[in-house]
């Protein structure tokens, strides 16, 4: 069906009643989903026959790029009336993605109680909890029966973000407790929700980080979480569809951070050539320069070198070794990190473990590679235990290195992510060649 409807799209003369047909049948999400493959000129006109039920849904739905095609060609009357439709958190979305003055002529034409929503969401820090909330919920009172409380959500259920929370607030905003649309349900119509409600209950501050916030829902299960402030005062829920959009969004960042990248917010083919490039020419540059203390280690044991040449050519070997060795240690630890398994003060306990790791993994790599050594160059005993003694230090550093930094990292409140790979295997790099002319120095007695 979608290709008969990018058929009729890309026509020239629109069949404007047929699409409009084809729309009402189809779910928002899959409409959205069309915009992407929508050619640019066409996508506010396509936009404005959706039928007008489903427009503002099916916007939430659209990509952040393909919106702002579609705002460039609207009026700010038409904007407004799309951000009047939306829920607030989603409307604060879109509002982001514009400039100062468009925000600022589009807020002027959206309904007061909406925009004094939208301007107080918009205070809050842009990582934190409060950022990305929405006030829009149900709430209860303790003296309501079951039978009022669903009245109550009947008449004000179509506005609200969810209905299978409600929350119990109190005269003065205070945040009570809990009632799950399952709670109501099994309970009798004449019982008081505060005799059904739950008072112990997760939630989180405005300013709390909205990571700390998303692994709440993972640990609870939660389809939604309360927002308070500083006085335990109900300000906004968290849903779930935007902790799933916090957790892709930290997740890229940190992926990009562990292969030496600036973050970036735009998709790979949508960015600029030369942005991309400037995103990674600064932290090339930073390994560029750092490398050269390998060159200079290099460069110091020339004589070393000179004297018995058949050590270069386990220098790539021991680096790539401690280098992998490194990145496997510090992608668990950070993943580790990351869902709350490792905390800081567990930093003794995984040095203790990645120590042993690395002594088995380096028993196992050091007898295959003192066997090929000894049959590949001479049956020379020198060069097969100074290599593999060599290749037991550099892993169990690599592995020490490659845990404890992440670890310092967190307990520095730095984002363990720029501990990750490249930095670990430029020291890594350094430390396994000294290591390794160092024992080549002592066993050769150069």
């Amino acid at each position: 069906m979608d290709k008969d409807i990018l058929l009729l799209i890309e026509a020239d003369h629109l069949a404007v009643a047929e699409l409009n047909a084809r729309f009402a049948e189809m779910n928002s999400i899959d409409i959205a989903a069309l915009f992407q493959d929508i050619p640019r000129e066409k996508a506010a006109r396509i936009f404005r026959i959706l039928p007008k039920g489903i427009a503002a849904e099916v916007f939430a739905y659209i990509e952040p790029e393909e919106q702002q095609l579609i705002v460039e060609d609207l009026t700010e009357t038409e904007v407004s009336d799309i951000i009047n439709k939306l829920f607030i958190d989603d409307a604060v979305d879109v509002l982001e993605e514009m400039p100062a003055d468009v925000v600022n002529r589009v807020l002027q034409k959206v309904n007061q109680e909406k925009r004094k929503l939208i301007n107080q969401i918009f205070q809050y820090p842009e990582d934190s909890a409060g950022s990305i909330m929405t006030p829009e919920y149900v709430e209860l009172r303790e003296n309501q029966t079951v039978a009022e409380a669903f009245d109550h959500i009947r008449k004000i259920g179509i506005n609200r973000e969810t209905i299978y929370t409600s929350y119990v607030i109190r005269r003065d905003r205070f945040l009570a407790g809990i009632v799950s649309a399952k709670d109501l349900m099994l309970a009798d119509r004449g019982q008081k929700i505060g005799d059904i409600m739950d008072s112990n209950f997760v939630f989180a501050h405005t300013t709390d980080d909205r990571e700390a916030a998303t692994a709440l829902f993972k640990k609870y299960g939660l389809l939604s979480l309360p927002v308070v402030d500083n006085d335990k005062h109900m300000v906004g829920i968290i849903t779930v569809d935007d902790v799933v959009e916090v957790m892709e969004e930290e997740a890229t960042e940190d992926f990009e951070k562990m292969a030496a990248l600036n973050p970036s917010d735009e998709p790979y083919l949508k960015t600029p050539i030369l942005k991309l490039a400037r995103n990674r020419i600064l932290w090339l540059l930073v390994l560029m320069l750092s490398a050269t203390l390998t060159g200079s280690i290099i460069a110091g044991y020339e004589d070393a070198l000179a004297l018995i040449p058949a050590l270069v050519v386990f220098i790539p070997m021991l680096m790539d070794t401690g280098g992998n060795a490194g990145s496997q240690t510090s992608t668990l630890v950070i993943r580790g990190m990351a869902v709350g398994e490792i905390q800081p003060g567990d930093a003794l306990r995984v040095l203790g473990r990645e120590i042993c790791i690395a002594l088995l993994c380096s028993l196992g790599l050091g007898l295959i590679n003192y066997g090929r050594i000894y049959l590949m160059y001479g049956r020379s005993s020198s060069l097969c235990i100074t290599v593999t003694l060599s290749l037991v230090a550099t892993i169990v550093i690599a592995k020490a290195i490659g845990c404890l930094l992440p670890l310092a990292a967190k307990k520095l409140r730095l984002d363990p992510a720029l501990m990750a790979a490249p930095i670990i295997t430029t020291l890594v790099d350094g430390t396994s060649l000294a290591v390794y002319f160092s024992i080549a120095r002592g066993i050769f007695k150069l």
